[in-house]
């Protein structure tokens, strides 16, 4: 038996779970979300580890392997760390078994990857850093339209006309939205368009890494945002694509799950080893 932690570093938000494996029963003992907000991101990364271990009711050293992801390769308590495209894609088959690609949307990115049923990366590509496709983009406009996150997707799926932002770059996006508010555009309908901008350019993503069916899972902090995912589909559906995308409750923290468990796999193989090499 393994008892296993994933800490996730995102650029806005520090995801940690806590689990347990034998073989392959994988048993979820503990989550936890947490928000930078300008502060320190490992004091708060440590501060999230011993949150989920007192949930859980343990302590440091009932823990065989502390797995980091994102931005947490210098974490000082991480045993090892993975890329963050290998540990959403796990961290995808875990949540949605029939998934064979993820869409991780984050605050500065989204990016697709391509995987087997065993999670193993096939191929991955990532949007620019400066496009308009990206969480943070869409945070800042719904502050400028005095508008809260969470009523996003229901707003943006009450628009009749949308109008679509072309500008790749977060900057000219704005100012796009800055030009449709003086002309009486409504915020259902601005939404809805950056929402349908956004869906185009993931859409392209899967088409160039040749994902032309099946279930792509959601990850990441948008992932959660209804009127993004009912605009993600439209625009697999305008681009042929036989392509369900789903989201799950948990789908913020398949980076954290995915370090979680190869991180399990990673101690039980080196445990082999070390017994491997007492035998010899």
């Amino acid at each position: 038996m393994t008892i296993t932690a994933g800490v996730d570093l995102g650029t806005g938000t520090i995801k940690t779970v806590l689990f347990r494996v034998e073989d392959d029963n994988v048993e979820w003992l503990a989550r936890r979300s947490d928000r930078i907000r300008q502060r320190d991101p490992f004091e708060l990364a440590e501060k999230g580890y011993d949150a989920v271990l007192d949930d859980a009711g343990l302590k440091r050293d009932d823990i065989q392997y502390v797995a980091t992801t994102g931005d947490g390769e210098t974490i000082p308590f991480r045993t090892g760390h993975f890329y963050s495209m290998t540990t959403h894609a796990r961290g995808a088959i875990y949540l949605e078994p029939e998934a064979r690609a993820v869409l991780d949307i984050g605050a500065l990115h989204g990016r697709a990857v391509k995987m087997d049923e065993h999670g193993k990366v096939l191929d991955y590509r990532m949007t620019s850093q400066c496009a308009s496709g990206s969480g943070q983009f869409l945070e800042n406009i719904s502050r400028y339209l005095g508008i809260a996150q969470d009523e996003i997707g229901s707003l943006s799926k009450q628009a009749d006309d949308p109008e679509v932002v072309s500008s790749i770059c977060a900057v000219l996006a704005e100012t796009d939205v800055i030009n449709m508010v003086s002309r009486g555009i409504s915020a259902a309908n601005i939404l809805k368009g950056i929402h349908l901008s956004m869906a185009g350019r993931l859409a392209k993503l899967l088409r160039v890494i040749k994902v032309k069916e099946g279930v792509t899972l959601a990850t990441g902090g948008l992932a959660l945002d209804d009127g993004l995912m009912a605009a993600l589909n439209e625009s697999l559906a305008k681009q042929k694509l036989n392509v369900e995308a789903r989201s799950h409750p948990d789908s913020i923290y398949a980076g954290a799950i995915g370090a979680a468990l190869w991180g399990a796999f990673r101690y039980e193989k080196l445990k082999r080893l070390e017994a491997l090499a007492k035998a010899s």
